[in-house]
Parts: C-alpha cells; structure tokens; sequence
C-alpha cells in the first residue's frame, strides 16, 4: 500500500504570523492522523517560522517552487540550498507558475534535477488546459510533460518524488474531474513511467489529485485505486477542511 500523501499549497496567502498560527491550530489535531503523510506549502517569507513551529512533529513543509541553479543574478528567485534545512518537499510545475512565470517542459527538468541534487524531494505538477481536455488530447498532453520532467533523472531517484495530477480546467474554478476520470488519467501516468522504469516502480510512486479538492469530494478521489493523496489549494487554508481531508484520506484508503 502506497502511503496517501496529502499537501496544502497555499499559493498567496497567509503573513508569517498567520502562517505559523494556522499550524500551531492543526498540528495537535493532525497527531493522530499518521497513516497519511501530511504537507503545508506556505509562501517562501513563512517557511522558517512554519518549520521551526512543526519541529519534532511528523507534519512536512514544503517550497512552492525553486530555480535550478544554486546561486546567481536571478532576481526574486530561490535556489535549493536556500530550502534545505526548511522544507522536505518542493512543488515543481504547478500550472500558476507555468502560466504566470514562464516555467517550460524542460525548466521543469531542471528544477527537479536541482532539488534532488540538494535532498529535496520534488512534487511534479502536471495537467492539461480545457481546450486540450475538450478535444480529448489530456493522455497525450500528460504523458508529454512526464516524459520531459523525468528525462535524465534515474531510477533510484523515483522514491523520493510525488507526481500530482492537477487539470488546469480544475484549479480554482470550483470544476473538478470526477474521480473516474482522474484515476484513469493517473492509470495512464503510471502506464507512462512503467515504459521509462518498469512495473515495480511505476508500483511504487505516488501520485495525487489535484483541482477543486475539498472533503465534499476527497472520498470520491481517494477511494480511486491510482490516487495516492491531493494536493490542495483553497481548502488547505481552513483549520477544519484541512483535517477533514487528511482523516478522510486514511478512511478512504481503509487505514484507519
């Protein structure tokens, strides 16, 4: 059984102050919720105080994005080695960042290249726009970036990155792909990296849903055989919801 994996990214929100009070709320509530791995993505200014509140707990902080080279005139970036030490995991080609910042197919690899080279454990973003999904080119689409996001990165490298599903169409619209559809466009991820790595470790990696997830419909998506876990956007903000998802996620998966 692949341990669910949940993530909160929280995009633009949240000071330090609030950030560090809203993990100081859930921490306690998320203690006893240990069969699922749980993540909050704060913004970049927020992670020191979030990591130094979460110290000594199994809660996991993670980047929301990093540049591929470790230091230079790269104005308003963040480097690898600036992360280590603040966060286990760091979200690579979300579609915001695709969209709004420019990030390419093979940026993408370069990111993750960075981040594995300095310990840290990359989750893959990927996804199709509407105008793809509606013409019925999201497979093609989807297998396309996890090829180019895992060109060059070897075997032995797969068991420390998380791949997440997350249909532009999806994200922040209120839409989300039923749970039949999303497990058979992650059925087809690992269809993808069975061809580049074999069965076994196709097996083995984690990969989540992404899109207008909220604990209305984590059952649906978690009860799916392919789907390992979400990652969350708006309903990762909310104390409530956040816990919900996670206690819902272990449920769903019949650990708990």
């Amino acid at each position: 059984m692949r341990t669910p994996i949940i993530a909160g990214n929280w995009k633009m929100y949240k000071t330090p102050a609030e950030a560090v009070a809203f993990v100081n709320a859930i921490k306690d509530r998320l203690a006893d919720l240990k069969a699922a791995e749980r993540v909050v993505c704060p913004p970049y200014v927020a992670l020191p105080g979030v990591q130094a509140a979460l110290a000594g707990t199994d809660i996991y902080v993670g980047a929301q994005d990093v540049h591929w080279e470790k230091e230079g005139a790269y104005t308003s970036q963040i480097s690898a080695p600036m992360l280590v030490g603040l966060v286990k995991y760091v979200i690579i080609g979300h579609s915001e960042t695709r969209e709004y910042l420019g990030v390419t197919d093979e940026m993408v690899n370069k990111k993750v290249k960075a981040a594995l080279a300095h310990g840290l454990h990359p989750i893959i973003a990927v996804g199709e726009s509407l105008a793809i999904n509606e013409a019925g080119q999201t497979k093609e689409f989807v297998d396309r970036q996890i090829r180019a996001a895992f060109a060059g990165i070897p075997a032995d490298a797969l068991s420390n990155i998380v791949i997440a599903y997350e249909p532009i169409w999806a994200i922040g619209t209120g839409k989300s792909a039923t749970g039949e559809q999303a497990n058979a466009i992650i059925g087809s991820i690992r269809a993808t990296l069975a061809e580049l790595y074999g069965q076994a470790h196709a097996e083995a990696m984690r990969i989540q849903y992404g899109g207008s997830v909220k604990p209305a419909n984590m059952a649906e998506f978690m009860s799916q055989p392919h789907i390992d876990g979400a990652l969350v956007g708006g309903a990762s903000l909310q104390e409530d919801s956040f816990v919900e998802l996670v206690r819902i996620a272990i449920e769903a998966k019949g650990l708990g």
